[in-house]
């Protein structure tokens, strides 16, 4: 309970503060300010969206979802990455121009829009560092890097108090955006790929082929699926040929622990006899009831 108000509180912070950016930066013409809230705004999003699909993605799986709802953890992601690549691609299309025509900055404002910021960034941070979940450690993370982000508008605030190279705003404004498109675009090819059932990252498909084909008692392997529904949980399903069905508890059992020592939580796996085997051994048996039938008849 206490991880999902941390949550919230994350979500609350980086949605009021985004407006606020948005807002104090049409007011002081600052370009740097008006692409740190896009940055801001996808947060929320992203951490919103994730606090409440994340309940429904813990769901069991029923009669409309057969697989279970772990994919709606992923759309959180998906949207989020959208909105960023948009937003970004739209700031740095119109800084651009003011690259070439800087617009003055209000810098006093900035200093104390930049003062306020971090002093929030630094406060969320140290609620949120208290829990230990995983969740809460990255939203901490992200806490401190917007704090580190104020410091250098900070920085070009007071540059602007003495000087009037406006210049700089666009310009981080720009690295701004660059940086964000940097990890939005990564993270949505991700989970895209995850959604169109790639081989999970970091996985070899041909070597894990080769090692199953290298187990005692299997011929070959005919199908192999590998892939993902969330990017945490691994799937596999595996379809071999036996040289001796006998043993087939035994094998599957090896397969199994293969796989399981591989990463892959869930494996179905389906066995049949290899061809050339079942040959000889129709043969063989052919052979014997032969020999029986003459003995029979002499």
């Amino acid at each position: 309970m206490k991880t999902k108000y941390a949550v919230w509180l994350a979500f609350f912070l980086n949605l009021s503060f985004a407006i606020v950016e948005f807002v104090a930066g049409g007011i002081f013409g600052s370009s740097a300010v008006l692409a740190d809230s896009v940055h801001d705004l996808g947060d929320a999003i992203a951490i919103g969206i994730s606090a409440f699909l994340e309940s429904i993605s813990n769901r069991e799986e029923d009669s409309h979802y057969t697989l279970g709802y772990k994919r709606f953890s992923l759309l959180g992601a998906m949207v989020t990455a959208v909105i960023l690549m948009t937003g970004s691609g739209m700031v740095i299309l119109e800084n651009m121009v003011k690259l070439f025509h800087p617009q003055p900055v209000n810098e006093e404002g900035l200093l104390w829009l930049g003062i306020i910021a971090i002093s929030v960034n630094v406060l969320a941070s140290l609620v949120i560092r208290k829990g230990q979940t995983k969740n809460e450690s990255i939203l901490s993370l992200h806490f401190l890097e917007d704090t580190l982000g104020w410091l250098v508008v900070i920085l070009m605030a007071i540059v602007l108090r003495y000087t009037d190279w406006y210049i700089l705003d666009p310009l981080l404004s720009l690295a701004i955006s660059l940086f964000i498109l940097s990890k939005a675009i990564p993270r949505f090819w991700s989970t895209l790929k995850i959604f169109l059932d790639a081989v999970p990252e970091g996985v070899d498909i041909n070597q894990v082929k080769n090692d199953l084909e290298q187990l005692d008692n299997v011929a070959s392997v005919n199908q192999l699926n590998l892939w993902t529904m969330d990017g945490l949980e691994k799937n596999a399903i595996v379809h071999v040929c036996l040289k001796r069905m006998e043993d087939m508890e035994a094998s599957k059992t090896a397969i199994r622990h293969y796989l399981k020592g591989s990463g892959f939580q869930n494996v179905t796996i389906e066995v049949d006899e290899d061809l050339a085997t079942h040959r000889a051994h129709k043969r063989n048996i052919e052979e014997l009831e032969a020999e029986s039938e003459q003995q029979d008849h002499h």
